[in-house]
């Protein structure tokens, strides 16, 4: 257990000094901290214990935790180390200054084609590397996009993932972001045989 988990603002984590909220929503908080050990800029995931259990997201966070340990890829978004209180669990990310590619799109209008197919291949290159874990994102979209500081693409946000290790009951669930879902999810057909073919095809839709 660590400090920080008290009713007044967040300055210090463990070994993280706390800064600005990078976003907020629902159920977390975004914030910007640093490792006073080594000087790396990290952004820490604040979740409240109590809306966890209130609201019966456990597992969910659970096994997002235990996916983003799983895959570890230089086009995946970075999980550091997983801290709690009493009362808040503390998920330390690998900080992205790039923001989302959303945001860029909204900014430069359309892609050149050198830019599209460079965040595409990383895209796949992540895609197939989660395959191989036996991990299926379930939600990509150019919101969950990040980019770095090179210009290079991260994956990030697991909360939908399909880990058919832990259960298979979460590949015959029906989720996604309604503009990038395959057919095959506004069908219903959630097969496991047919879940390996989904992201490829939300990938093909985020490159158009």
């Amino acid at each position: 257990m660590v400090g920080g988990g008290g009713g007044g603002p967040l300055r210090r984590v463990g070994k993280y000094e706390v800064g600005r909220t990078i976003e907020e929503g629902t159920f977390a908080k975004v914030k910007f901290a640093q490792n006073t050990e080594t000087g790396e800029s990290v952004a820490m995931k604040v979740l409240d214990r109590s809306s966890i259990l209130k609201n019966k997201m456990a597992e969910q966070i659970k096994r997002e935790i235990s996916i983003m340990k799983l895959v570890r890829h230089p086009n995946v978004v970075r999980l550091h180390e997983v801290l709690a209180s009493r009362k808040k669990i503390f998920i330390i990310l690998e900080f992205i200054t790039g923001g989302e590619l959303f945001d860029k799109i909204i900014r430069h209008g359309r892609l050149s084609e050198a830019d599209a197919r460079r965040y595409f291949q990383q895209l796949i290159d992540g895609v197939d590397f989660c395959h191989k874990k036996g991990v299926y994102h379930r939600d990509l979209k150019p919101e969950n996009l990040l980019l770095d500081s090179q210009g290079n693409l991260k994956i990030s946000d697991f909360g939908l993932s399909a880990w058919p290790a832990q259960g298979s009951f979460l590949l015959r669930t029906t989720c996604g972001t309604p503009n990038y879902v395959a057919p095959e999810v506004h069908l219903n057909h959630t097969l496991s045989s047919e879940l390996l073919n989904v992201p490829l095809k939300q990938s093909g839709v985020i490159s158009l």
